[in-house]
């Protein structure tokens, strides 16, 4: 008698770990993105691959103007980046936030304040956000020297962005730090376009402690997040360069 109740207490537990298996699984193949940052470099590489991907059901694109986009999972919201939570009242739960925002002191007219704007303040607003709908993942771009005790603004700006959202509650939160992008670029850049083509032409010297400035396809940064996303992991971590040119 008592084989026969250890044997239906068994069945009982493999039905209960076989079901909560496939409740885990079908709930990780049905989740919601929300993407900012998707008109440049990066984001435009990530939007490619998030769409289609079937693990997302709805990817949520935050953008300036609509671009027209059409795509069955993708949902296009312009909104207002200064006024983030009330634009975004129409998404109900997300599960990864992408956060791709970013300029150059150049395209912002010299402004040190209008660069602060887009690359600190709008990625600390969106994370808060993120936070207030229990997000399960942020995950982020930033850059290769980004450093909030820095005398060089750019890397100033970019290190306390990280560390201002790092103190948010998100379960999981990952920093990407990216060194020269290699990609078309929409706007002409002599300056940039130069050192891309010292960096590709010197890319043999970029090995061992190197390697983390060795310039890095946009295309592989966008594979590092999507990658990230579906690693089962807590906390803060940063991604180096080096660790995505792979």
């Amino acid at each position: 008698m008592s084989n026969k109740i250890q044997a239906g207490q068994i069945e009982i537990g493999f039905f209960y770990f076989l079901y909560f298996k496939l409740e885990k699984m079908n709930s990780e193949n049905h989740r919601i993105a929300v993407i900012a940052g998707s008109t440049g470099l990066v984001g435009h590489e990530l939007l490619q691959l998030l769409q289609n991907d079937s693990t997302y059901d709805k990817v949520y694109c935050l953008v300036r103007k609509s671009s027209n986009l059409k795509h069955p999972r993708v949902t296009e919201l312009v909104i207002d980046f200064d006024r983030i939570s009330e634009s975004l009242s129409e998404i109900k739960s997300v599960d990864d936030i992408y956060c791709c925002l970013g300029t150059t002191i150049k395209t912002v007219g010299g402004s040190k304040e209008a660069f602060r704007k887009v690359d600190h303040d709008y990625p600390l607003a969106l994370a808060k956000w993120g936070e207030s709908m229990n997000a399960k993942k942020l995950l982020v771009v930033s850059a290769m020297g980004a450093d909030a005790n820095s005398s060089i603004f750019y890397n100033k700006t970019k290190g306390e962005m990280e560390n201002d959202i790092s103190k948010l509650k998100i379960e999981s939160i990952t920093f990407f730090r990216p060194s020269l992008l290699i990609g078309d670029r929409k706007e002409n850049r002599p300056g940039e376009k130069i050192g891309i083509a010292i960096a590709k032409a010197l890319s043999f010297l970029f090995i061992g402690p190197l390697k983390n400035y060795k310039g890095i396809h946009v295309a592989k940064v966008a594979a590092a997040m999507l990658r990230a996303s579906k690693q089962q992991v807590s906390g803060m971590a940063i991604v180096l360069s080096g660790e995505m040119n792979i």
